[in-house]
């Protein structure tokens, strides 16, 4: 899905911005892992991040629209997010299950 640099960085903003860091840089996702705005749609990169669509469907509005880090996004399960990827201080880490 192809979406406009201006849903981009709306969506970006709504990832959780944390204190002494660049929120124009840096943000974490629902999950908690770490995703980095110039690194949208970059899957080379454990802080590369995706636009999820919240609820199934082709519902492309704001609200239904969050970022996730991509392997966070890639695992969802039946629309369910499992959160395989988090933080760990200033790293992005794969929880072991």
């Amino acid at each position: 899905m192809s979406f406009t640099n201006d849903i981009i960085q709306e969506v970006w903003e709504k990832g959780t911005v944390i204190t002494n860091n660049n929120s124009n840089e840096w943000r974490k996702d629902q999950c908690g892992a770490w995703i980095g705005r110039g690194l949208y749609g970059n899957r080379n990169s454990k802080y590369g991040w995706e636009i999820d669509h919240i609820s199934a469907g082709d519902d492309d509005s704001l609200s239904n629209l969050r970022p996730l880090q991509w392997e966070n996004n890639t695992s969802k399960s039946d629309e369910r997010l499992t959160c395989p990827v988090t933080a760990s201080g200033t790293d992005n880490v794969k929880k072991t299950f």
